[in-house]
């Protein structure tokens, strides 16, 4: 099943070329970055996530007006980007981001993007599902070079694994996750997400975090405190209740909360985590 294209398109306020070229991709990610928000509300609310079917992904994502993690964006794009005639393989990663050394070692609850594009060589790496630190743009999927997206560059290096995607934050390069080539069916995929979204010390269940990349800053919400990088710098606000993180949440962020029950008392209990 394919999701519903049109309503998509008009989710993400997309209105170019519907045509499987390089810059039709460049365009839908730029689009979904800006309209789609990473988060993770299901799984703090208690409501497993593990239906990643174009229908579930659908009903939720554009007629719901919900975002959600790295399954969902990353799953609702894919199955768009086929119906307009791209080729996408699945893959799965293990992230690294912002891992003290010695840190025990994630699992596989990753997961992004390989797309193939008619008439262009190779493939590329799409991820709109990597909260605050996401690629905005698509890039080559291959080992060396600086790629330049429409924020930080980012390159793919070697790694046991397969690849490792780093970004360039302040100078330095950060390693992000690294991923495997072996393209990941559905059910293993279904897996992780459930256990991403029902783990009791997982961090999307214990935790509150909104992202959303627009064209000139990175917003990312975690509990009470609201980052938004730009130009270079970051200004910091550290929100002073849940009232205020659901003011954020629901006009900053765009997200419908309605039939989740009772968000405020739940963020109130996570504001500091």
């Amino acid at each position: 099943m394919t999701p519903d294209i049109a309503a998509y398109l008009a989710r993400i306020g997309y209105q170019g070329p519907a045509e499987p070229t390089l810059d039709t991709l460049h365009g839908l990610v730029a689009a979904h970055n800006r309209s789609i928000p990473f988060e993770n509300l299901d799984p703090l609310m208690g409501i497993p996530v593990h239906d990643l079917s174009a229908h579930a992904l659908t009903a939720k994502l554009v007629h719901r007006r919900r975002g959600g993690y790295c399954y969902e964006n990353n799953g609702v794009m894919g199955y768009a980007l086929e119906d307009l005639g791209f080729g996408v393989d699945r893959l799965a990663g293990r992230v690294v981001w912002m891992q003290p050394p010695g840190a025990p070692q994630s699992g596989l609850t990753h997961n992004v993007l390989a797309v193939t594009v008619p008439g262009e060589d190779g493939r590329f790496l799409v991820d709109v599902g990597f909260g605050g630190q996401t690629l905005s743009s698509p890039i080559r999927l291959q080992a060396g070079p600086v790629q330049q997206t429409r924020h930080e560059p980012y390159r793919l290096i070697e790694h046991p694994e397969g690849l490792q995607l780093q970004a360039q934050v302040r100078g330095e390069w950060q390693p992000l996750y690294q991923f495997s080539l072996r393209t990941q069916p559905l059910v293993d995929l279904s897996i992780g997400s459930w256990y991403s979204s029902t783990y009791p010390t997982a961090v999307f269940v214990v935790g509150l975090s909104v992202a959303l990349v627009t064209d000139d800053a990175r917003w990312n919400l975690r509990g009470r405190n609201l980052a938004i990088h730009a130009d270079g710098g970051t200004e910091r606000i550290r929100l002073g209740s849940a009232a205020d993180v659901l003011e954020q949440v629901v006009n900053r962020f765009g997200i419908d909360v309605s039939g989740l029950g009772d968000v405020e008392a739940r963020i109130n209990q996570v504001l500091d985590i």
